[in-house]
């Protein structure tokens, strides 16, 4: 892991390799917010997964057809309500949460969908975001966060402990935690942990809901 550019060896940032890691072999995966669908041909070359893609982006939907991958078109907050319940094993949103408009809906879509979901977020309660706010008494940019207030694609902005509150409320149980630090390391969490929540850049969780079972 580089700390400088946040990507593996192979390519992938370090929230996407955790959720790799979580996922098994020929699983049936749907990655919402795929981008350009670096995780989604990793996932198919090194798990034989049968992966399907949702990106909202038309450019990035063409760079994912034209690495061969099964991406549409679509939009997290209006389009998931046309997905059949639990027809994926894995759903994943990485990234993501935080730019829809309606984030607990969007959260309960992904448990709906999925036996199982994979969900990776910036931390809004980092010390150094806390420390930029108190000090200059703005919002603070940082290199995770290095957009300014005024065009951020980030527009519900959480800490890890709200998340777990949000994923608590929408009946989902946290199966695996992952903290992720300003070297891009991953490492194991309790989801209530305060440390966290003060020291980590992010954090990827793999809940599971109640009709999951």
């Amino acid at each position: 892991m580089s700390a400088v550019d946040g990507l593996r060896a192979d390519g992938l940032r370090a929230d996407l390799a955790a959720i790799a890691d979580m996922i098994p072999l020929r699983t049936r995966v749907l990655d919402i917010g795929c981008g350009d669908g670096t995780l989604l041909e990793y996932l198919a070359e090194t798990k034989n997964v049968d992966g399907r893609g949702l990106e909202l982006s038309q450019q990035n939907v063409n760079a994912c057809v034209g690495r061969g991958l099964p991406v549409i078109q679509g939009d997290a907050d209006a389009d998931l309500a046309e997905y059949p319940s639990q027809v994926f094993d894995f759903v994943i949103l990485s990234q993501t949460i935080q730019a829809t408009r309606n984030p607990k809906e969007v959260l309960g879509h992904l448990l709906r969908i999925g036996r199982k979901a994979a969900v990776s977020l910036p931390n809004f309660g980092h010390w150094r975001v806390r420390l930029g706010l108190l000090t200059q008494g703005r919002m603070p940019v940082t290199r995770r966060l290095e957009h300014q207030w005024y065009d951020t694609p980030n527009i519900h902005l959480c800490t890890i402990a709200d998340f777990v509150a949000l994923a608590k409320e929408c009946g989902a149980e946290v199966e695996k935690a992952l903290a992720i630090d300003e070297a891009g390391t991953a490492r194991p969490m309790r989801a209530d942990a305060w440390g966290p929540n003060l020291l980590a850049d992010g954090a990827v969780f793999l809940l599971k809901g109640t009709a999951a079972g």
